[in-house]
């Protein structure tokens, strides 16, 4: 255990050079050291006090590793990991498929299925029509308009869950016209969310007025959203000095994400709204690591992008997306590049503070300044879905994290 962490967070460590540790640069930012107390017990002494600490010890890049395995494969570990699992990593095909077996020694008792292949089917559409022959047994990365047919095939069951994630628009604060509040503001009411909510998520997304979900802790209700209103944009445009509008691009994901099914159809749908005030938005798309770098690098001018909860912790969305401290160039989750002190203060105080209560206070401020700066459009939040073969017993997805196969079983 103290040798998982003393890896990701303690640069003297001979086993840090191995990683980039991204995630810990902020899930483990607090922790000072670890220390042994017995054979079953370690103690972690933080730095501050820092409430989201043990949800961030629930998420993937907490999970414990062999040290035998770091020492033997070291740069090559994630090509043979060893951790603590109901399954062991038997094969990596890359771009094809991941074989695992059932660990026999799990500490949770042995899983029920022998062996687990996740196939990589790149297109949603193929992946249902290979469940539909029963090639695969179960799969995620649904269309929403194939979902009437998995409801209504008697072979299949269909999943849903409401998820903790968001699909945004961010607008890239360092470069003009997006520096000027009043564009923004023009830009949120020029977007008719119900529309392209209605028309491409089809019963597993609903319109997002926060950056985080009715279902987490802090959601402020009480924030009032930007209503579609070309009309109204238009005027915000002509004060903010662009009573014509003017030419930007507009970057969308390339692939199906969980929070964006269609990403092609949703950003066609926001190029035609803003069209309709006088922005004209050229489409850009890169391949899906290209694209991740150059929002990073704050390349873009508008960049759709979205955020799965790695938590369920409120601080794992708002800070890690909007605080300043995650707006540098290369490494920012903050893609709008925004800053706001006040907004800083109240997030710190949100992680130094115990009390649930003052929390969510804070958070609810947090998202009623986040409203009136309008870095993002928030687009949807979605549920979780996916489907399977009807002979897949005690099947079941989560709000946050993966589908566990532990005690999944096959009726056939």
């Amino acid at each position: 255990v103290k040798f998982s962490f003393d890896r990701q967070f303690d640069k003297n460590h001979p086993y840090y050079k191995y990683g980039k540790w991204e995630y810990a640069e902020f899930a483990l930012e607090p922790l000072d050291r670890v220390e042994i107390v017995d054979e079953y017990t370690v103690r972690f002494y933080l730095k501050y006090p820092f409430s989201p600490f043990l949800a961030n010890l629930a998420m993937f890049s907490c999970a414990i590793v062999s040290p035998t395995a770091v020492k033997k494969y070291g740069a090559d570990f994630f090509k043979n990991p060893v951790g603590t699992g109901p399954f062991r990593f038997v094969e990596w095909v890359p771009k094809d498929k991941i074989v695992l077996e059932a660990n026999p020694d799990y500490w949770g008792g042995r899983p029920y299925l022998d062996k687990l292949i996740f196939r990589v089917i790149p297109d949603n559409s193929v992946r249902w029509l290979e469940l539909q022959r029963g090639t695969i047994d179960a799969m995620d990365g649904i269309n929403p308009d194939d979902i009437p047919a998995m409801k209504a095939d008697p072979n299949i069951n269909f999943y849903q869950v409401p998820a903790l994630n968001i699909c945004y628009l961010a607008m890239n604060m360092e470069k003009k016209p997006f520096d000027n509040v009043l564009v923004r503001r023009a830009i949120n009411h020029a977007i008719n969310k119900k529309a392209i909510v209605d028309a491409f998520y089809r019963g597993i997304g609903i319109v997002a007025k926060n950056p985080i979900p009715p279902n987490m802790m802090g959601y402020n209700d009480k924030v009032k959203d930007y209503e579609y209103d070309p009309e109204k944009a238009k005027q915000l445009l002509a004060k903010a000095g662009y009573p014509n509008g003017f030419e930007t691009t507009l970057w969308t994901p390339p692939i199906p994400r969980v929070y964006i099914p269609q990403p092609t159809k949703v950003a066609e749908a926001i190029q035609a709204d803003l069209a309709k005030v006088g922005i004209k938005a050229k489409i850009v798309t890169f391949d899906w690591g290209t694209y991740l770098q150059k929002t990073r690098n704050g390349e873009h001018e508008m960049a759709i992008l979205g955020w799965g909860s790695d938590n369920g912790d409120p601080d794992n969305t708002i800070y890690v997306l909007l605080d300043k401290d995650n707006a540098k160039k290369g490494v920012a989750s903050n893609i709008a590049f925004y800053r706001n002190d006040k907004l800083h203060d109240l997030l710190i105080k949100a992680q130094q503070t115990t009390s649930i209560t003052a929390r969510k206070r804070l958070y609810e401020a947090a998202q009623i300044i986040i409203k009136e700066d309008a870095p993002w459009v928030t687009i949807a939040h979605t549920s979780a879905v996916a489907a399977a073969r009807k002979y897949v017993k005690n099947f079941s997805i989560p709000a946050i994290s993966a589908i566990k196969f532990t005690r999944v079983w096959l009726d056939k």
